[in-house]
């Protein structure tokens, strides 16, 4: 068998040779029994046999002693099933070498099949020099990875979309994650938002000239503290070149402090830690400057404490100081956040008001309301230790809205205004410009009229009809009015949103509530007016009260009114607040037989979710609907679906501001239940709407 084998390669032996010599590796073919059959001369520098002294040789006599037996049972398994390739790819092993060493070799197979059988073409690559590279390369990582875990500063590889792929204990330090975490989570998982927009410079700069920084950011730690830190990177490419991102990272904590330090020295008091009159003139430009741009009104209050040296006088310097430190503290409570207290020196403190409002009018009341606060708590007297110190201040105010007025010009006329103030007896606030000052003074003495007004019963309620589909009378809505000693009848376009803002619009509620019932308790022994339905308005401040439902039921059981006569209307805003609280206020005045009427339904949010989950009885179309809705198809389209809204969930509805008769026809011809306006009439007198009901 081995002469026939060896007769027939022999008849290709030049050939084969001629290829074998050509190529780089070694090259074996050894018949299904392991027997070589031929060898290339490369054998012999790697392996230090002749090709001729393989040739009949076992191939196992290349395996060393510890391998023999596994390889013969491999190079069975390969012969019988060659597509498990278990030895069929390159593939590192040890080989035996003529001297009885061992060493390192690629190995590839083949299996060749014949008229003569099946063969196995072995192709032996020396990897001698390319393991000596990759050791001294080895070595060489060793080193820089000494380095790279020794660093004081983070070293961090990143690809492109900012995971974390490598990095040393220095970055696991500065950023309080350990090494699994970082891996599951990337830069901007660390990095505040605010950095958006730098970071895509970063990469721009990248993409441009393969580098960035120094860049200074901020990282969010797990702990949730903010570290500063400096970078410096690079951009590398894999050999798929696939990019990623090389970046030195420094913790420069220790810096910023220092910087902070020296900041704080040249722009903040170093008794009270506000800012000083250097950094006031910064930010007060600042305030300036967005002023202009929102278009709304700021402030410069001026305040100066009174008698204040008489403590420095009787009490020393280091009291005085606690108290100037207390006042401070006093002065950032009264503020909203986003609002600056600084001390110019002395007893002087700053107070600048940002995004106050874009009417002069309402800017004034905000500042006044504020100013008032600020002498309320610095009124009271000042607790340190066992003594307490009376502590008033005048405050000079000045508005402002863009550039029009210099910083300096404003501190001026705040000072002169400060100064007003003292001469009006201290204690107290005034305006630079008259104007504003006449506005605050008007909003004041309204508030005060509104309160003598309801101690002096100057109050009274008009009637508007409210008219069904056949032209009847069917209920009325209560409205208030003012019966001014001097200025007449004032509707309430003229108190309520001051009676709102002041509270009074509680007691003004109560006494309209009260006296509705009272006239509907008047009305039942009336039979002209028993079925008359009244609806009565109810503020979201009102509703808001916790024993609200029971005032009411107090209410129906002193005037002896009819519940089921009684309507509430009410706004959507009342019923954004507290949705559960708002059902369980109306279930419970509900089973006591009072309606409820939405009033304005369509001009708020308009969530389908209330009118399905709260006891409501009727939908009220806002009169802007009903004006135009000859007009406007999208006024019409609203006030159909409104009605047909209305009817699908069983409500009533009603339209205000009914004026003309073609409004009335098109709300008639939507089947809209019932009307209100000057069509039928306007608000009247108690008489004279009874009268006009008789008529009717």
């Amino acid at each position: 068998m081995q002469a026939a084998t060896t007769r027939a390669l022999q008849e290709s032996e030049e050939s084969l040779n001629a290829i074998f010599d050509a190529g780089p590796d070694a090259m074996l073919i050894s018949n299904n029994e392991g027997i070589i059959v031929l060898a290339s001369r490369q054998v012999e520098p790697i392996l230090g046999y002749k090709p001729k002294e393989l040739l009949g040789q076992s191939i196992e006599l290349l395996v060393p002693d510890a391998y023999r037996q596994e390889h013969a049972e491999h190079r069975n398994q390969y012969i019988a099933s060659p597509t498990t390739r278990l030895m069929g790819q390159r593939r590192e092993i040890t080989a035996r070498h003529k001297d009885g060493n061992e060493c390192t070799v690629e190995i590839g197979l083949s299996q060749i099949s014949s008229a003569i059988g099946v063969f196995v073409a072995s192709s032996i690559r020396d990897i001698r020099d390319r393991k000596s590279a990759e050791d001294a390369v080895r070595a060489h990582a060793e080193k820089l990875r000494y380095l790279y875990e020794l660093s004081p500063l983070g070293i961090v590889l990143t690809d492109m979309e900012g995971r974390y792929l490598e990095f040393n204990q220095a970055f696991e330090k500065i950023c309080g994650y350990s090494a699994g975490e970082l891996r599951a989570l990337d830069y901007w998982q660390l990095t505040p938002r605010k950095y958006e927009d730098a970071e895509k410079k970063i990469l721009d700069d990248l993409a441009c000239t393969g580098h960035y920084g120094p860049y200074e950011k901020e990282y969010v730690r797990k702990d949730g503290t903010v570290v500063p830190l400096r970078l410096n990177g690079a951009q590398v490419a894999a050999s798929n070149g696939e990019k990623f991102i090389w970046s030195i990272v420094e913790d420069i904590s220790s810096r910023k402090q220092s910087e902070d330090k020296i900041r704080e020295l040249a722009f903040f008091d170093h008794l009270t830690g506000l800012p000083n009159r250097a950094l006031l003139h910064d930010l007060l430009r600042r305030a300036i400057s967005s002023s202009q741009r929102s278009e709304m009104f700021g402030a410069l209050l001026l305040i100066d404490l009174d008698n204040f040296k008489t403590i420095n006088d009787t009490r020393g310097h280091t009291v005085g100081d606690q108290v100037l430190t207390k006042v401070a503290e006093l002065l950032k409570k009264s503020v909203r956040n986003d609002d600056i207290v600084a001390r110019l020196g002395g007893d002087e403190f700053v107070v600048v008001l940002v995004h106050l409002d874009s009417e002069i009018n309402d800017a004034a009341g905000s500042v006044k309301e504020i100013a008032e606060k600020i002498l309320d708590v610095l009124d009271h007297r000042i607790q340190l230790g066992n003594s307490s110190f009376q502590c008033t201040a005048s405050i000079g105010a000045s508005l402002f809205r863009g550039a029009e007025t210099t910083q300096e010009d404003l501190i001026k006329q705040a000072d002169l205004a400060m100064y007003r103030a003292k001469a009006m007896g201290r204690n107290t606030i005034s305006f630079f410009d008259p104007t504003m000052e006449a506005a605050v003074l008007a909003r004041a003495t309204l508030e005060q009229e509104l309160r003598i007004a309801l101690d002096e019963n100057q109050f009274t309620l008009y009637y508007q009809p409210q008219i069904s589909k056949t032209k009847e009378v069917i209920g009325v809505e209560a409205l208030i009015r003012w019966l001014h000693p001097n200025r007449g009848l004032v509707a309430p376009d003229g108190f309520i949103e001051v009676a709102e803002e002041t509270g009074l619009i509680l007691s003004m509620g109560h006494w309209v509530l009260h006296t509705a019932c009272l006239q509907l308790s008047r009305w039942a022994k009336m039979p002209e007016f028993e079925d008359l339905t009244l609806a009565v308005n109810v503020s979201a401040h009102q509703f808001g009260q916790a024993d609200f439902a029971t005032q009411v039921q107090a209410i129906l059981l002193t005037t002896g009114a009819n519940p089921y006569r009684l309507k509430l209307e009410l706004t959507e805003s009342v019923l954004m607040v507290n949705a559960k609280e708002i059902a369980a206020k109306m279930s419970s005045l509900k089973s006591l037989g009072v309606g409820f009427s939405l009033d304005d339904f369509g001009t708020g949010y308009s969530s389908l979710s209330y009118l399905k989950l709260l006891p409501i009885d009727q939908l009220k179309i806002d009169r802007s609907f009903v004006r135009d809705v000859l007009l406007d198809p999208n006024d019409a389209a609203i006030a159909r679906t409104i009605i047909a809204l209305a009817h699908s969930l069983q409500l009533s509805v009603i339209a205000e501001g009914v004026e003309t008769q073609d409004q009335q026809k098109f709300l008639d011809t939507a089947e809209c239940d019932s009307y209100q306006g000057y069509l039928f009439s306007k608000p009247l007198p108690i008489d004279e709407f009874e009268k006009f009901h008789s008529d009717a």
